[in-house]
């Protein structure tokens, strides 16, 4: 167990782009080019079909990068504020209490 094929990895945009281009301009097929680049066939799939999708190609309802990210942003937003706002209804059930002293 925990072997380094096992582990999820990060790669950078830029190298994702590149394997992107790779598959597109080679005529190898996805999994070859991920077995020649060392990605797996299913990520290397993935980053095409997001490419895609980012270019116009998808499917209707399917998010952009961009999107995905603002969906990310505004999620994380959300949360923040109903942190906050928990925060506030909690001091301002106990400045009621103290009040009422």
């Amino acid at each position: 167990m925990g072997s380094k094929s096992n582990r999820s990895r990060r790669y950078s945009e830029e190298f994702k782009r590149d394997a992107v281009a790779l598959v597109r301009s080679s005529g190898k097929t996805v999994t070859e080019v991920a077995r020649e680049i060392g990605v797996s066939a299913e990520g290397l799939r993935n980053w095409v079909k997001q490419d895609m999708i980012d270019h116009g190609q998808g499917a209707p309802g399917e998010l952009t990068s961009a999107e995905r990210e603002e969906l990310r942003r505004l999620r994380r937003q959300n949360r923040e504020q109903a942190e906050t706002i928990e925060v506030l209804r909690k001091a301002a059930v106990f400045v009621a209490k103290e009040s009422d002293r």
